[in-house]
């Protein structure tokens, strides 16, 4: 190998600052792999140096709050001993360049952060953008990583029950994938990461280690140009069956008094994982690599140390214990190796066998990381877009049927009929039936049918056209949409994880988007007490200097008492009341997919957030819910209202039965009324004899609520004055928008 020098360190990602300052902590140059070990430590994927001073804004406490930022996933009590535990973390880079694998592995790392945390992984979710589905590369991308969320969480036998899908130009060079994983643990079992017992063993575990993935995470921290293909091999492989031997081995192990600590070794593998086992435990470790089990011959030092192959863990375990963990993982036909040792020297050590190729102080990787402060600047006339340009003259009822078949709007069947979601015989409400998968939580002794039937509700949810119309807002937006869904299944939201995909940093508009992101979630998770327990940032979502939309994606958990009292969005009952909780009056055409649909222009500005009445109208809806008044809810999203109600009619892609009359309410605008878009408005469905209590409800609540119309047995959809429309059209547009986009058969 060549001397590290400058130029070395800059082709590892590292400017010349940031390596001067290695040089000048060390007193020397750096050996090839403590450049290497450097390098992706302080990556913008590991080390969050753009990011990390912001993310000290977001609430992330309550009383529930068993674990937030900081380990491999956050915790939260959900009662009765339970806890649940759940992250949402992206793999938009390699997703792009080798789409079944970056999608898989994307998958197959969050689970192994959520069960490294001592939890069984109980379901799956995932949050996808893409760009124009007419350029074949995107069919491509589109059809490969549904494949692969598909293969990885079908053969974990995980259910996948959720998730959302978005389309915008902005993606075609940079799609996004997040992957998102909840799990259930006892509340007293939570196992972190913290090295600890000077002397323990540290323990190898899992599949073995070969060249797959080497320098992925300094990948995740650059932006994409014209040699994306040559990336291709730092996208890791996944295998499934691996994984779930190694989920229950693991899960086995902590049933034992023997692990000290646990960490996966996702980004940046044995590296990041040992070196941030001792940060946190404030010792040192060494690591012995001509011990590590591997599959392929005459890998150096960095090879090892630096290789992101799948389906491994390293733990610190007690001593005399070691021969435990090696019968249970010979009896899961996995590895189990002693590669090293807990020190109190604070200095991370990596020898081969009998010479030593790294010595490296944990505080330079850890609290010495950059930190940086980044210029943030208004993007200059970012206000000019929000002025509405003029809308073509229009039928209404040709413009719900066109926006019914936008993929943004339309049926995810396609998807989802591609994932197991009803694995495990716990899942309540699956994907397309609601706004948000309610999952019935397991017994403490692993019946999936527990006696008291409680459940869990998950959604993942933002647009990112709102946060590059007003970032503040749109943020915030997100963040309701996502409590909004939950309430619509009777489930109390508690808490968030987020995924925060933004273009590059270095760039002070990109930067203040960031930062005013950061302060729209924190607000909305405030206000409803929903605080921000784990997450992940993704920076650098740029291909040849174009970003792509701002993307702060939550995904949010709430407690549901009775998940025999959730409803679906689908009318159900000819004769039942609907009620609209909320008001029309704050709803804005700013950014809605009826504005991007008839002039391709992203313009307006989206509507503003009213945490006070999102509070109402989320403790209204709930409460009807759980009383078991409501047959039906759903809230308005993109398409507005016209798109929310005739949804309520032709949702699940059986054959319409049961239409609806309404008249529409409030005053102003038609298009606003119709199609406009903006937080805190549900449409229920109500039995009549249950109208009075639900309307009190709202009454006690403060929550606008009316009586807007019923549900008829005719399958046609009459607005009042507006809209009088035969269902069987409607119902085709939104069943068949998506297959037809993408030319599915």
């Amino acid at each position: 190998m060549s001397p590290v020098n400058e130029s070395v360190a800059r082709a590892h990602g590292l400017t010349d600052s940031e390596y001067a300052h290695v040089v000048r902590v060390l007193g020397r140059t750096p050996s090839w792999t403590e450049l290497g070990v450097v390098s992706v430590m302080w990556s913008e994927h590991c080390s969050y140096k753009s990011s990390r001073r912001h993310l000290k804004k977001l609430p992330t406490e309550a009383d529930w709050v068993l674990q937030g930022p900081g380990e491999n996933a956050g915790v939260i009590d959900a009662g009765d001993g339970q806890a649940i535990c759940f992250k949402m973390e992206s793999h938009n880079h390699p997703s792009f360049i080798e789409p079944y694998q970056g999608a898989a592995t994307g998958v197959g790392g969050i689970m192994r952060d959520v069960f490294t945390m001592g939890a069984r992984p109980i379901a799956n979710l995932n949050s996808l953008r893409f760009g124009r589905l007419d350029v074949p590369r995107m069919r491509f991308l589109v059809e490969g990583v549904v494949a692969g969320i598909g293969g990885y969480g079908n053969c974990m036998g995980v259910p996948t029950v959720g998730g959302e899908i978005a389309i915008d130009p902005s993606y075609d060079g940079n799609i996004l994938v997040n992957a998102m994983t909840v799990g259930v643990l006892p509340a007293d079992r939570i196992f972190r990461s913290a090295a600890a017992g000077v002397g323990s063993p540290v323990v190898y575990v899992g599949s073995k280690t070969g060249r797959d993935g080497i320098h992925g995470a300094t990948m995740a921290s650059e932006e994409f140009g014209r040699d994306t293909e040559a990336k291709r091999p730092r996208v890791q492989v996944g295998d499934p069956f691996t994984e779930k031997k190694l989920l229950e081995a693991c899960l086995e192990l902590m049933k034992e008094d023997a692990i000290i600590a646990i960490q996966d070794m996702g980004a940046a593998g044995l590296t990041s994982s040992s070196c941030e086992m001792a940060a946190k435990g404030e010792v040192g470790i060494e690591i012995d690599v001509a011990r590590v089990p591997r599959r392929e011959p005459g890998m150096t030092a960095y090879e090892v140390m630096l290789s992101e192959s799948q389906e491994r863990m390293l733990m610190v375990v007690k001593p005399g214990t070691e021969a435990v963990v090696q019968r249970i993982f010979d009896k899961w036909d996995l590895d189990a190796a002693v590669i090293g040792r807990v020190t109190d020297t604070r200095q991370v050590v990596i020898v081969d066998g009998a010479q030593e190729v790294a010595r490296l102080p944990v505080g330079l990787l850890a609290d010495d990381a950059p930190n940086y402060d980044r210029p943030a600047r208004a993007p200059k006339g970012f206000e000019d877009a929000w002025n509405l340009p003029p809308l073509p003259t229009a039928d209404p009822g040709s413009r719900l049927q066109r926006l019914l078949a936008r993929p943004t709007i339309a049926s995810k069947r396609w998807v989802y009929e591609q994932y197991d979601w009803s694995v495990r015989a716990s899942t309540v409400v699956g994907p397309g039936a609601a706004d948000a998968a309610v999952i019935r939580l397991p017994d403490l002794d692993g019946s999936p049918q527990n006696t008291h039937h409680k459940g869990i509700a998950l959604t993942t949810d933002m647009n990112g056209r709102y946060v590059a119309l007003d970032p503040y807002r749109g943020a915030a937006l997100g963040v309701l949409e996502a409590a909004r869904n939950l309430v619509c299944v009777g489930a109390d939201p508690k808490a968030t994880t987020d995924c925060l995909n933004f273009g590059n940093p270095e760039k002070p508009e990109v930067m203040w988007t960031f930062v005013e992101a950061i302060r729209g979630m924190g607000d909305a998770c405030r206000a409803l007490e929903t605080p921000i327990v784990s997450g992940n940032v993704s920076l650098y979502n740029e291909t040849e200097g174009r970003p792509i939309l701002p993307t702060p994606t939550v995904g949010m958990v709430g407690i549901v008492k009775d998940v025999r009292r959730s409803v679906g969005l689908r009318f159900r009952a000819a004769g039942d009341k609907i009620v609209l909780l909320g008001a029309l009056d704050g709803l804005s055409l700013g950014g809605s997919e009826l504005v991007l649909m008839e002039t391709e222009t992203l313009a307006g500005r989206p509507a503003a957030p009213d945490f006070d009445r999102a509070k109402a109208v989320h403790g209204a809806v709930r409460t009807a819910v759980e009383a078991g008044w409501a047959r039906s809810c759903h809230d308005l999203a993109e398409g507005g209202f016209a798109v929310a109600l005739a949804e309520c009619c032709v949702a699940d892609d059986r054959p319409p039965t049961l239409g609806a009359q309404v008249r529409l309410p409030g005053e102003g605008d038609r298009d606003v009324r119709l199609f406009g878009e903006g937080p805190s408005v549900i449409i229920m469905s109500i039995a009549p004899d249950h109208v009075d209590e639900v309307l009190g409800v709202a009454a006690r609540w403060s929550a606008p609520a009316q009586v807007i119309g019923e549900v008829t047995d005719r399958p046609g959809l009459l607005v009042h004055n507006h809209l009088n429309l035969d269902l069987s059209p409607l119902a085709d547009a939104w069943a068949h928008g998506l297959r037809r986009a993408i030319g599915a058969t």
